[in-house]
């Protein structure tokens, strides 16, 4: 099942890049002179390696350099440092996931401020910058409710708690996942409790689900892979798979708890297109061209258990 669970997902990529014109209208041209930073939360959920694999195929099409020199976790003050290596290690341009929208503002102005160009990937800071390529996470966020809200009244719930697991307050792309998630249940009996804080860390995270489930949840959603894996194992450990958990991101470990019945769904990303678009929008802003700070929808799959036996 998780092979053709792996099927569905690639088939949807690929009429997401049949149906989609490419981003960057002109043709891209580089000098192969191009030195990028590409610096996302952490270098190590899967969601982040594989927006650096497609960066790296389409910096190999190019000819131009790329380097993936994120911290090892999700921490401020180590994003900042990588942004300062970058200004001090001559890169002419940062392709950023930030943590946040102001802790690292000040850090990616001054790189603005000394001529390198900024191009955010994922997760933007509030900071100028020539383009942006992310899922529209608010969109997503309320596909995810919707989701949740289906399943549960297909099982004969039209009410109870719904628990929700984020990475912290102030990373911009979860923010806007959850206010979408939480815009779903508008109108419905459904009781959304207070959002939990997990830092994106799947043990901390099934900590946090546990506790939501001894409440008696009859859903959680993950805002992230580690909020997801973490509610996921947690509805495994209970032994109740009549708790429906819906979440975001792909990796091995939720598409097995998809697979084995302990998640319901997942929102899954495309971050390989994020990497490639944003090496193309770097290389263009180096090379002059204005991209007019232009945000560019990624899209996302709704990824079930369902969808791969059809």
């Amino acid at each position: 099942m998780k092979r053709r669970l792996l099927a569905v997902l690639c088939a949807a990529s690929m009429v997401f890049a049949m149906g989609t014109t490419a981003f960057a209208a002109d043709e891209v041209k580089a000098t192969g002179d191009e030195k990028i930073a590409l610096i996302t939360m952490d270098s190590i959920d899967q969601h982040w390696i594989s927006l650096n694999e497609g960066a790296q195929e389409e910096a190999k099409e190019l000819g131009v350099t790329v380097d993936f020199m994120s911290p090892n976790t999700k921490d401020d003050a180590q994003q900042i440092e990588c942004v300062n290596n970058a200004v001090a290690g001559g890169y002419d341009a940062i392709m950023v996931a930030a943590n946040g929208p102001d802790a690292i503002s000040s850090a990616l102005q001054e790189a603005s401020d000394a001529g390198v160009k900024i191009v955010y990937v994922d997760s933007p800071a509030n900071v100028d910058a020539a383009a942006t390529f992310s899922t529209d996470n608010k969109a997503a966020g309320k596909t995810a409710g919707e989701e949740m809200i289906k399943t549960l009244k297909d099982a004969g719930v039209t009410s109870g708690k719904i628990g929700i697991i984020n990475v912290n307050a102030a990373t911009d792309s979860c923010v806007n996942r959850e206010e979408g998630f939480r815009s779903a249940f508008d109108g419905t009996d459904f009781e959304l409790m207070e959002t939990q804080y997990g830092e994106g860390d799947a043990a901390k995270s099934q900590s946090i689900a546990e506790n939501y489930i001894t409440q008696g949840v009859v859903g959680i959603f993950g805002c992230n892979e580690g909020s997801t894996t973490g509610a996921g194992n947690a509805i495994k450990a209970s032994g109740n798979d009549a708790i429906v958990g819906v979440g975001f991101d792909k990796s091995d470990a939720i598409l097995n708890l998809i697979d084995d019945g302990y998640l319901h769904a997942t929102m899954a990303q495309n971050p390989d297109v994020m990497g490639k678009e944003g090496v193309k929008a770097a290389v263009q802003a180096i090379n002059g061209e204005d991209l007019g700070g232009e945000v560019t929808d990624t899209g996302v799959s709704v990824l079930t258990k369902d969808s791969a036996a059809e």
